[in-house]
């Protein structure tokens, strides 16, 4: 969670929010995770030391049991690991899901050393979680040690080996979540679409937490006893040295199959890992549920000291990225729900009479389409050209008219301010040159940017333009991807193949054909582009650097659910502007809203024609991983659609009277009559 202090509300908005919503949110989230605690506990205990034969008195036993001193002492070390475990959700937890394009992005993940100081937390945490469960399993698993007798008849301190195994365990189990964390992206936190009260929508997880923590845990306790069985010997034999215990010969150690085939000592294995995993799992899903909940903001504001309270504000302010979906849930919701707060949101300023609140709001939702408008513009433009910058001919370099429309339309709406940072992984643009037409690679899917096969005019191609370069702004670079967003055309697609000359902005200057590479430069360039065509017909080389064709998509569009609430907010009010808006201040911007979602339109359907794009990935049902971030492409297409629709029914035939190009009259055309 990012703080930006650079305009003068910021700093005081970001502390209110962390300190009176999100600090509070999870506060609330570890502490109900806490009294769930005990009965938690209770259940496990039950299960665990449970005999048929006896059932009333083997409950008895469990309850003098939970309150022993060793069990109070027990409840007070799981406290701690929740408390642990709560803070490690708020500190890692993210609204926008970091999807790894290619094999070597995931490992370099895993290897990331923060991710490193969080397994080893998580493993310490086990094996803390696995030390209460031996004091609640009791028996055997108790102590480390005991006393035997030697053949001589002498006594002596042996090693409990059930001890130690289900203290490795629960170390294992917590390493191997952490990395599963990882990999499901298990601290993303998504937004739910039906609005539900807290205790529904916890009772309503319970069971999935349930199968998720019995199914996790049985492949661990697996994973665990096969690497047992093949490297238990070495904590076994330095555990002995350490402590100077012994082996009781008489008993099968458990590193072999005769002692790992104990049903009793799977059984607890399986048991104390469930109950370790479930309680983690409570506490995750606590406080998916407590941070996502609705969090309501006043349009305006009669006090200045509130004013970076209110939504306009919000929306528009560099905010931690909780604060901003926060918000544009709010406008998603009031938009449709709450007619008082839409008066406000059309009404105007006084003294000056202007409408304020709706600029800000409407600038920062269609600035938000036009970013994902680029993004996919850019996107399939690399694709299409397979990641090599291509020489632009004056048909492409030239504006179209729907292009000018656009830009003109939207111009007003998308003045300098400070914008929100979702930004695509660079990775997702990334295209490989090497190998010609024999290139093992699959095409469009290639290594990412960072890696060694990336071309130097690839990495141009993707590079943000700074706004101090000469081709900053208007100027067009045939290495640059920085075009406004444009309908596609039969039209200006056969400008784009034209025989046409070049357009001025594409021939260099004299001070860019004057800089020359010196021969150091071309040499150590030579030597570079001979090893990337070594590495690049080396198998597992290419199998690590490989695009990963669904996540590469998935990337694109992993902070659409801030669009989707932009569009359902912005034609939620359009539409409520029909009979609301006395002012009529929307429809001075319905042109730049129609514009941008057209070409919105246009872009996404473009993108779908591409290989994998359209392919709906399988939901798993074994991780407490949230993986709706894998189908927000989908409810994208199907939200902005609806969205264009819900204008178009409204204002129906007023919309001829809306100033727009003549591409964009002829797609709006279609919605107007339910061909789309």
């Amino acid at each position: 969670m990012s703080i930006y202090p650079n305009n003068m509300f910021s700093t005081k908005q970001t502390c209110w929010f962390i300190r009176k919503v999100i600090c509070w949110r999870a506060v609330a989230s570890i502490a109900w995770a806490v009294l769930l605690l005990p009965p938690i506990t209770a259940v496990f205990v039950i299960l665990s030391r449970f005999n048929l034969l006896h059932p009333i008195h083997t409950i008895t036993e469990c309850f003098s049991l939970l309150t022993s001193a060793s069990a109070i002492f027990s409840f007070i070390l799981l406290g701690g690991v929740i408390l642990m475990v709560g803070f490690l959700n708020l500190e890692y937890y993210t609204v926008i899901p970091a999807i790894a394009c290619s094999k070597i992005a995931l490992l370099g993940q895993l290897l990331h050393p923060r991710q490193f100081v969080n397994s080893l937390v998580h493993c310490i945490m086990g094996l803390i979680v696995a030390w209460c469960c031996a004091v609640f399993i009791g028996g055997s698993y108790e102590t480390l040690s005991y006393p035997c007798m030697q053949s001589d008849g002498s006594s002596q301190m042996c090693l409990n080996e059930y001890h130690l195994v289900l203290m490795l365990a629960g170390a294992f189990v917590g390493f191997s979540h952490s990395l599963l964390g990882v990999i499901h992206n298990m601290n993303y936190v998504s937004f739910h679409t039906v609005q539900q009260y807290k205790y529904l929508r916890f009772k309503g997880s319970l069971p999935l937490v349930v199968k998720c923590s019995a199914t996790q845990a049985l492949y661990s306790i697996r994973n665990f006893i096969a690497l047992y069985f093949f490297l238990g010997y070495i904590p076994r034999a330095w555990i002995c040295k350490t402590l100077n215990l012994h082996l009781n010969s008489s008993i099968h150690t458990l590193d072999s199959i005769a002692g790992l085939l104990d049903l009793s000592l799977l059984y607890q294995l399986w048991m104390s890992a469930t109950f370790l995993l479930f309680t983690w799992y409570i506490t995750l899903l606590l406080f998916r549920i407590f941070v996502t909940e609705v969090c309501s903001f006043p349009v305006q504001s009669s006090f200045n000291e509130d004013v970076h309270q209110c939504l306009p504000k919000v929306l528009t302010g560099k905010q931690p990225m909780i604060l901003k979906f926060l918000a544009l849930q709010d406008l998603a919701l009031l938009s449709q729900r709450s007619p008082s707060r839409r008066c406000e949101v059309f009404s105007l300023s006084q003294p000056g009479g202007h409408p304020h609140n709706w600029n800000a709001i409407s600038r920062e939702c269609l600035s938000l389409l036009a970013d994902l408008t680029q993004r996919l513009v850019a996107y399939h433009d690399t694709v299409a050209t397979n990641g090599r910058a291509k020489s632009l001919s004056t048909g492409s370099e030239r504006k179209t008219s729907s292009e000018t429309s656009v830009i003109s339309g939207t111009e007003d709406m998308m003045s300098p301010r400070p914008t929100m940072l979702m930004k695509t992984p660079a990775s997702v643009f990334s295209r490989s040159i090497i190998g010609g037409a024999q290139s093992p690679l699959t095409v469009p899917f290639t290594p990412d940017l960072d890696s060694p096969f990336a071309s130097p005019a690839l990495r141009r191609l993707t590079a943000p333009a700074e706004q101090c370069s000469p081709w900053y702004g208007t100027v067009q670079s045939p290495h640059i991807m920085r075009r406004a967003p444009k309908l596609w055309s039969t039209s200006t697609d056969s400008q784009a193949n034209s025989s046409l000359p070049p357009s001025p902005a594409s021939v260099p200057s004299p001070k860019q054909e004057a800089s020359k590479p010196s021969l150091l430069a071309q040499f150590l360039q030579n030597r570079k582009e001979q090893v990337k065509n070594f590495l690049a017909k080396r198998v597992l080389i290419m199998y690590l650097f490989n695009k990963l064709p669904e996540a590469s998509s998935q990337a694109l569009f992993a902070d659409s659910q801030a669009h989707i609430w932009a569009l359902e907010g912005l034609s939620y009010l359009v539409q409520a502007s029909f009979s609301e808006d006395q002012f009529g201040v929307v429809q001075t911007t319905l042109p730049s809203i129609l514009s941008c979602m057209l070409v919105l339109q246009e872009a996404v359907d473009r993108h779908f024609k591409l290989p994998h794009a359209s392919s709906k990935p399988v939901r798993s049902t074994s991780s407490m991983g949230d993986s709706t971030y894998k189908t927000l492409r989908f409810a994208l297409r199907a939200t902005l659609k609806t969205a264009i629709y819900r204008i178009t029914t409204t204002f129906g035939d007023h919309l001829n009277a809306v100033q727009m190009s003549a591409e964009h009259r002829k797609r709006l055309q279609q919605f107007l009559e339910y061909k789309e």
